[in-house]
């Protein structure tokens, strides 16, 4: 029968008795990790969110009663004991905190018993995801869960800290807006007061930030949910928290230094981390040309290199037709790896094709400095040399080639390198490689939609000197953006905004939208341009990811405390599910329930 807690009070988390506290009697509460007893003496290892602290249970220090209850006592029971702190008698445990010191326990309450957990609650679990999710909250009892959460918090205290003290407003946005379908699916909600109306869950605060800076609170920021109905992965969940924040009267370098500011302050004093300054910066071109994405792990090399020049009058067909058809021929050097296996290159080969490649092409140097390749004989001993040199070649190293147009290659060899470097194990997540990416295109063309679409959003500035291609050439016009990139993951990003009714008209126009199309999506931002906007930008974090990073772990799952699964439903609460009749009723909504079963 569990006990009351009155008269007892916490003296001290687990871990906050040290061996200053000796011979002082303490009080904790936590949960039962372990108990061993061994006869006469009960050792009972008991765990808060700080850690673990041994305790000692003998009948002449508790009373039979007291004794008794020690010995019924399982994992995860949750316990308050009242003791005094000894030097701990046994051998030290140098893995734990309080490994030097123990607590010989006066008095102890069960205030509540536990079932066995359906897993242990231990570090590192092996326990199936499906699983440890649909028992979230044990899970979340797991230490290392714990450290992400703790981390989690001193981030986003940090950032508030860091962000007030340079003049930014906290300012909460709506949860329910207006949908605007320029991006990825809303998440929409039905009013009950409007009969066949529809808000949605926002996506961004963009708009409503862009407000805030026309209302004149100049420096605003948030810490925010925001919602996407699109496919989940490692890094992306429906629902997610960005690190949000907007300037007036400022430009790329005014954001991009508050923003390193913000970086450096944040990995010092969350996870010890010196940063230095100024953080790299590289245009979407360059990073392109050299990594093949433009979010690019510059922890290693494995840069790729344009060979087209090279192999335009060769005799291997692969490699001239793409020239032909307007593409180009690169490759990565995948240093001291000639005699990589032919099994492992056809894993290689294989993955290529998964990004669009119809073939990879190798040449292995070997040694003696002859060649071991899939396209040697189409080429002639001179031309190979200058492949190679161009390469960078040397005898040991393995040469990988793409042959497409442009998109293809970038995307097969960005990934590519990114294999090769997890299979080599050059991946160090200690390492935390910074990089601002700068100058993206302004527009990219959807064949889908038949028609120019925002990279970013309809409200990114294009770069001053671009603005008369806006009407030759749209592909052309790079953006006043930026994505601030740590090891190969896009952790933010913003852009400085559109602040000129002739510039926003323009872009509505290459966009493909009508006046009336324009105001009939963002008509309340486009009145408030006309009462005088100043000249702003922003940027936002997303914070899972942030914290993804610095914690070490490979998903945002890991770093949030109730995530979603693949197919965006939590196996704890079973959501989404039905709704009683009556609630659909009251919102003017009739289920197709014939079309859902089939």
């Amino acid at each position: 029968m569990a006990e009351s807690m009155k008269g007892l009070r916490r003296s001290h988390r687990c871990t906050e008795v040290s061996r200053n506290n000796i011979g002082e009697t303490v009080t904790i509460m936590g949960w039962v990790q372990k108990s061993r007893n061994k006869g006469g003496i009960i050792f009972v290892d008991v765990r808060d969110r700080s850690g673990l602290l041994q305790i000692i249970f003998e009948e002449s220090d508790v009373g039979k009663e007291g004794f008794a209850k020690a010995e019924r006592l399982r994992s995860e029971f949750v316990i308050a004991v009242v003791g005094k702190v000894e030097a701990r008698s046994g051998a030290i445990n140098e893995n734990l905190a309080t490994g030097d010191i123990e607590i010989r326990a006066k008095e102890i309450r069960i205030l509540s018993e536990a079932e066995t957990p359906p897993f242990p609650i231990e570090e590192d679990s092996k326990t199936k995801d499906d699983l440890r999710l649909k028992y979230r909250y044990l899970d979340l009892r797991r230490p290392d869960l714990q450290r992400n959460l703790i981390l989690r918090s001193k981030v986003a205290n940090i950032t508030r800290s860091f962000l007030s003290d340079e003049g930014f407003l906290e300012i909460e946005t709506p949860m329910l807006t207006k949908s605007t379908p320029e991006g990825a699916r809303d998440y929409l909600v039905p009013s009950r007061v409007h009969p066949g109306n529809f808000y949605a869950l926002p996506q961004s605060p963009q708009l409503f930030k862009q407000l805030l800076m026309c209302s004149g609170y100049d420096r605003y920021f948030q810490i925010v949910k925001c919602f996407r109905d699109e496919d989940l992965r490692a890094d992306r969940q429906p629902e997610f928290t960005q690190i949000d924040m907007e300037m007036s009267f400022v430009d790329v370098d005014d954001v991009i230094d508050v923003n390193e500011r913000l970086l450096q302050r944040m990995f010092k004093e969350s996870i010890g981390i010196d940063l230095p300054l100024p953080i790299q910066r590289m245009t979407y071109k360059e990073a392109m040309e050299r990594f093949g994405s433009d979010k690019p792990d510059i922890r290693f090399g494995l840069e790729l290199k344009n060979v087209s020049d090279v192999v335009k009058d060769c005799g291997f067909g692969v490699f001239t037709g793409a020239l032909e058809n307007g593409g180009s021929v690169r490759g990565i050097n995948v240093e001291g790896q000639a005699d990589m296996p032919r099994k492992k290159i056809d894993a290689l080969v294989a993955f290529a094709k998964d990004f669009g490649a119809k073939g990879l092409a190798y040449l292995a140097v070997n040694a003696d400095g002859s060649y071991k390749s899939s396209f040697a004989k189409f080429m002639t001993e001179e031309e190979l040399q200058a492949l190679v040199a161009k390469m960078d070649g040397k005898p040991g190293d393995l040469l990988l080639f793409a042959a497409d147009e442009d998109e293809v290659v970038f995307d097969v060899l960005g990934n590519l390198r990114l294999e090769i470097a997890k299979n080599l194990g050059l991946l160090d997540k200690n390492v935390y490689k910074f990089l601002w990416v700068t100058e993206f295109p302004l527009l990219e063309y959807s064949k889908e939609e038949d028609r120019y679409v925002a990279k970013h959003h309809p409200f990114t500035m294009p770069m001053e000197e671009d603005l008369a291609l806006l009407d030759k050439d749209p592909s052309k016009v790079r953006a006043k953006a930026y994505d601030i990139v740590l090891n190969g993951t896009e952790i933010g990003g913003g852009s400085v905004r559109i602040y000129q009714s002739e510039v926003q008209e323009k872009m509505f126009e290459v966009l493909g939208f009508s006046k009336e199309v324009a105001y009939e999506r963002f008509g309340f931002l486009l009145n408030a341009f006309k009462y005088g906007v100043p000249p702003h930008a922003g940027l936002a974090y997303g914070l899972d990811r942030l914290v993804m990073l610095m914690a070490k772990v490979d998903s945002i799952r890991d770093v949030i405390a109730f995530p979603k699964v693949k197919d965006a439903s939590c196996l704890m609460t079973d959501a989404p599910n039905i709704v009683d009749d009556k609630q659909l009723e009251e919102l003017s909504i009739a289920i197709d329930r014939k079309n859902i079963e089939d």
